[in-house]
């Protein structure tokens, strides 16, 4: 029996169908610079959101996506407008590298009208088709189906866009995601389902749930390929998906994405994380973080301390706005019961 993986692995692995990628190509100073902001908002966001939840401001679940930050940001880079999100619900993170404003994701995490769902979804479902993201689902690997059916309706009307499903290494176990394998590849769907494995569905490690821990496997028996990526390496997740983006605008199918990543807090606000070790958490924060990885590289390259400061300052500025507009926006009428349901 293999021995159960230990740590998050680098780039570079060889993939299900054969293939072994190359080292990520190098950014240039735009690409770092864009990538840095990106997941510091990320981060700036999930912490104040953190805060705020502590403080009752927030109630009901709220998974954060501290540690991940790289994989939205670099999957975004790797898409063009009309490509399409859909995700789970640690979504907060996927909202924002969407390009959705702050302050209408944190007024929705407090149930303020002026929320991206009018206060009536909170932190699980929230949507812009605007910004081409259709959600933020609660129900595990619902999201799976959903964006295999958008693939469906672009290969119906004939054009070259993608959709990217998000799903958990715990939502992999799901029946429904490998009835949409199989769809999806016989009807050679323009679809990516990238796994964000973070090695523990809920409090439980991918190495005790679930017999193949090689994620990007998982659709062998439907000739769907797969890699496994750095997901704490933003460059490593643009080059895959890059690759995996060419792939479906080919006509040549689904493909799956491995994303092999880490969560720094519990799995929701409510978690205490006892499954696993401080020591495992800031070994991982200090070895592999994904937004001290890119400061490192600037400050290589000659960008000063102060310009990254400043930029983290100006993340600062938006997500504290972001926290007073959500707590001074009144919140919905009673009459909003009634709108926008079914009947």
């Amino acid at each position: 029996m293999a021995a159960p993986k230990k740590s998050v692995a680098p780039a570079g692995q060889a993939t299900s169908n054969g293939a072994t990628p190359s080292s990520p190509p190098d950014f240039t100073r735009d690409q770092e610079m864009h990538a840095l902001r990106d997941m510091l908002l990320i981060r700036r966001f999930e912490e104040k959101a953190g805060q705020l939840y502590g403080m009752g401001a927030i109630g009901g679940f709220c998974h954060l996506y501290i540690g991940q930050e790289a994989i939205v940001v670099g999957m975004q880079m790797a898409l063009k407008d009309g490509d399409q999100v859909i995700t789970g619900y640690r979504d907060h993170g996927h909202m924002l590298a969407c390009g959705m404003d702050a302050n209408g994701v944190m007024a929705e995490l407090t149930g303020r009208k002026g929320g991206y769902s009018k206060g009536k979804g909170g932190s699980m479902h929230m949507f812009s088709r605007e910004k081409n993201f259709y959600g933020g689902h609660g129900i595990v690997g619902a999201q799976v189906s959903l964006g295999t059916g958008l693939a469906f309706a672009n290969r119906y009307r004939g054009n070259d866009l993608v959709s990217l499903a998000y799903f958990g290494d715990g939502a992999s176990n799901q029946g429904q995601v490998y009835e949409s394998f199989n769809m999806a590849e016989l009807w050679k769907l323009p679809v990516i389902y990238i796994i964000e494995n973070n090695r523990y569905a809920m409090g439980t490690s991918v190495t005790r749930s679930s017999a193949q821990t090689d994620f990007s496997k998982r659709g062998v028996s439907f000739n769907i390929p797969g890699e496994q990526v750095d997901g704490m390496d933003v460059r490593a997740v643009k080059a895959a998906g890059d690759r995996a983006v060419a792939w479906c605008r080919a006509g040549k199918g689904p493909f799956i994405l491995e994303m092999q990543t880490y969560r720094y807090r519990g799995h929701s606000m409510s978690d205490p994380a006892k499954y696993r070790t401080r020591e495992e958490v800031d070994k991982v924060r200090h070895d592999q973080d994904p937004i001290e990885q890119v400061r490192n590289r600037l400050l290589a390259a000659g960008v000063t301390e102060q310009d990254l400061k400043a930029i983290d300052a100006e993340v600062r500025d938006i997500v504290n706005a972001s926290a007073d507009f959500a707590q001074q926006d009144p919140e919905p009428d009673a009459s909003e019961l009634y709108t926008d349901v079914y009947r």
